[in-house]
């Protein structure tokens, strides 16, 4: 696991924002920082666990969340408001915006990148459904932090 978290960091860091402009609606971010994270999504009898269970992040500041699915069924993941309003600056590989643009969804044993700006500091849930269990979704927590500087 954590030799996969490395790789995802350097592939990022390699990537850099390619191809990804800001959206001016949402201003500057509070931090020149793009920090990686990967999200990893299993199935637990049955049912879709996101990994971590508690994100991190620094609070208006663009970030880019690596998906990758284990999971052998199509998963929805979901944040309040975090896929609405512009928030959202680019995404690429087997994620598809759901219609209502509150998540996304990642084909089975798919994997994909979003750019994002995150939302103001605070405690938000982001939660992880199968398609065809959307009434039992794992529901994790993303603590967003004001940016360290």
């Amino acid at each position: 696991m954590r030799n996969t978290l490395i790789a995802a960091a350097m592939a990022t860091l390699l990537a850099g924002s390619a191809g990804a402009a800001d959206n001016p609606q949402l201003g500057k971010p509070s931090s020149d920082a793009l920090p990686p994270v990967e999200l990893t999504i299993t199935l637990q009898d049955g049912k879709p666990v996101c990994a971590p269970a508690e994100i991190r992040l620094p609070a208006n500041t663009n970030v880019m969340l690596q998906v990758v699915s284990q999971a052998n069924v199509p998963v929805t993941i979901t944040a309040e408001g975090q896929f609405e309003q512009g928030h959202l600056l680019h995404a690429d590989g087997d994620l598809v915006h759901v219609m209502s643009e509150k998540g996304y969804t990642v084909k089975a044993n798919g994997r994909g990148t979003l750019k994002l700006r995150t939302l103001d500091a605070g405690e938000h849930s982001y939660g992880c459904a199968a398609n065809n269990k959307q009434d039992a979704p794992f529901v994790g927590k993303m603590v967003l932090s004001p940016p360290a500087g």
